[in-house]
């Protein structure tokens, strides 16, 4: 009798425990749709060049991009990347960032592209004065990797309550639900709290140290003149951040495209010799 009802008793802890954990699970990544998400899918550069202005201002102060160096905005496929295309009015050649539709340019080499350098330019990286061996602060440049926002792991966790801020580099390939799972994660607070960690509904056990990033509308000014609310910079810092897990993402797309082609073209050849070779034969 006993031992029936100990069973009865590990069964129901188990089943309880159970519960318990599935209701602090955090809910699927909401149904968002992004440019890139279709077989033959490209990156919203516009998107991305605001995503990247979301970073740069806002999530840039806690999120480190190990991976990526400041030229690879500018290299080809890259967001800030400029062509030399020619002036259909004038007739002359004048340099874009982007190639619009239809349009087709001579790539200029992101050493010698202002946006990037304007960019790295905005950037204090620490670099060690030759004259005296003292560590210093100078402008980043294109070759330089994106800046950490903190020294080492401990002065992160120091500056965030203990907890470490994930890099963002290749963040949408690391979790599942990629760019949805960010556009999720930076719009899904509640606006309670419990302690020092806040409620999120998409992230895994519901609570999570970072504050709300985007707690507001309007936190950075769009040079594109797009209005930029809560849901439109979660959105935009999503792609950008999809780009930079994928950066050649719409490379590879194309080449499979073409190989897709090649080989129905090699079929046909292929068909059409055989029937060629075997014809007027009996098998």
């Amino acid at each position: 009798m006993l031992r029936r009802i100990a069973i009865a008793a590990a069964v129901a802890a188990v089943a309880l425990g159970g519960s318990a954990y599935a209701a602090n699970e955090g809910r699927p990544p909401k149904d968002v749709h992004f440019s890139f998400q279709s077989p033959l899918g490209s990156y919203d550069m516009a998107a991305v060049q605001r995503g990247f202005q979301v970073y740069a201002q806002v999530c840039s102060t806690c999120h480190s991009m190990e991976h990526l160096s400041y030229r690879n905005l500018g290299e080809p496929g890259g967001p800030f990347a400029e062509y030399s295309v020619r002036n259909h009015q004038t007739g002359e050649m004048e340099n874009r960032v982007g190639l619009p539709a239809g349009e087709h340019g001579e790539y200029v080499d992101v050493v010698n592209n202002p946006y990037v350098r304007a960019i790295a330019a905005g950037f204090q990286v620490p670099d060690i004065d030759q004259t005296t061996g003292e560590v210093t602060q100078r402008p980043a440049r294109p070759s330089d990797h994106f800046r950490n926002p903190f020294a080492n792991e401990y002065a992160a966790r120091a500056a965030n309550n203990g907890a470490l801020p994930p890099d963002l580099s290749v963040i949408t390939l690391a979790r599942a639900g990629g760019a949805a799972y960010v556009f999720s994660i930076l719009t899904g607070y509640t606006g309670e709290m419990r302690g020092t960690q806040y409620v999120n509904d998409y992230f895994p056990g519901r609570l999570i140290s970072m504050p709300p990033p985007l707690a507001s509308d309007g936190l950075v000014t769009y040079s594109d003149g797009t209005t930029a609310t809560r849901d439109q910079m979660a959105r935009d810092v999503a792609q950008y951040l999809q780009w930079a897990a994928d950066p050649h993402m719409e490379a590879r797309k194309t080449m499979g495209v073409q190989v897709i082609i090649f080989l129905l073209v090699l079929s046909a050849l292929l068909y059409l010799a055989y029937k060629a070779v075997w014809r007027g034969q009996s098998h």
